[in-house]
């Protein structure tokens, strides 16, 4: 019997438009983006749908991102598709812990426009991130230690592929010598601070704040952390691995790993873009991936999934 998981894309996915068709399809959308802008104190579908330059600033894009994942999520439910685990990539652990049901839309909200507000003004003088691409993770992990000033990896996305953080010219000079030490590339990206850094640590900590009056119920199903990428099944400690999480090390590669070793063989990516559809062709083939994003996607998705 097939083994399905929920998968939700982070920051950097996001364009104008995002989560328009279901919007207009769906009544269980709409509510969803009024979710949102009730939560969040922002028109969440105006941002969303019209042309404006506030969508790649982190204190808006966080919250319209889950607001258009948690549009599709609604959708594929409604369609009568279900998971036996979820996950998320940064930002879309959120998604994923509202697919859980272990929290609900509106603090889901709530915790995520406070947490992009917390990550944009983290580090107001700068930083830097850059994708660092086929090169060893060993090798990558050893320049980033030896480099001098803060420099760490962000993320772990896919074999040949992986991104670095922190401070803007340690950055620079573990780019040099990672190029020196054999990478094929390192590519700069275009982002507001060094997330996933320990830079992030006083934002991680201020969002203890914030998570610290919202309610954390029982698991409907289980999801995986990017800290560890390890299960987690009980609500005991949630808290603490989202406040880490803003800080440490996104995890993907092994956790989709894990999911796989587990029996996951069908993998639904929720949301804008096709960011970790692209990153499965390189941690396996032996799995289903479905991307849905729109509604064309939704109706090929639901003869692929019943």
């Amino acid at each position: 019997m097939s083994k399905t998981a929920f998968v939700f894309p982070g920051q950097g996915a996001q364009y104008i438009g995002m989560g328009k068709d279901f919007y207009e399809a769906f009544p269980v959308c709409r509510e969803v983006f009024a979710t949102a802008s009730e939560a969040s104190g922002l028109d969440i579908a105006k941002l969303c749908f019209e042309e404006n330059d506030k969508i790649n600033q982190t204190e808006y894009t966080q919250i319209c991102m889950l607001a258009a994942e948690a549009a599709v999520l609604r959708a594929v439910e409604e369609g009568g598709i279900t998971s036996c685990v979820n996950g998320g990539l940064s930002l879309g652990e959120y998604g994923a812990l509202v697919a859980s049901r272990v929290i609900s839309l509106k603090d889901a909200c709530k915790v995520v426009r406070q947490r992009g507000i917390l990550m944009q003004n983290a580090v107001p003088s700068g930083g830097a991130m850059a994708a660092i691409l086929a090169l060893d993770v060993a090798k990558i992990e050893e320049i980033c230690e030896k480099t001098e000033g803060v420099v760490s990896i962000a993320n772990y996305n896919c074999p040949g592929q992986i991104v670095i953080t922190g401070e803007e010219a340690a950055v620079e000079r573990a780019c040099e010598a990672l190029k020196a030490a054999g990478a094929k590339r390192t590519l700069r990206l275009n982002v507001s601070g060094p997330f996933h850094s320990p830079m992030l640590k006083e934002a991680g900590e201020k969002l203890s704040e914030v998570l610290a009056d919202v309610e954390l119920l029982p698991f409907d199903t289980p999801y995986i952390t990017n800290v560890t990428a390890d299960y987690v099944t009980s609500v005991e400690g949630i808290k603490e691995l989202l406040c880490r999480q803003v800080s440490s090390s996104v995890r993907w590669q092994q956790s989709v790993e894990r999911m796989i070793a587990d029996g996951v063989d069908t993998f639904v990516e929720m949301g804008p873009g096709k960011t970790l559809s692209g990153f499965m062709r390189k941690i396996s083939r032996d799995v289903k991936m479905v991307n849905i994003e729109n509604m064309a996607d939704y109706e090929k998705a639901m003869g692929l999934l019943k």
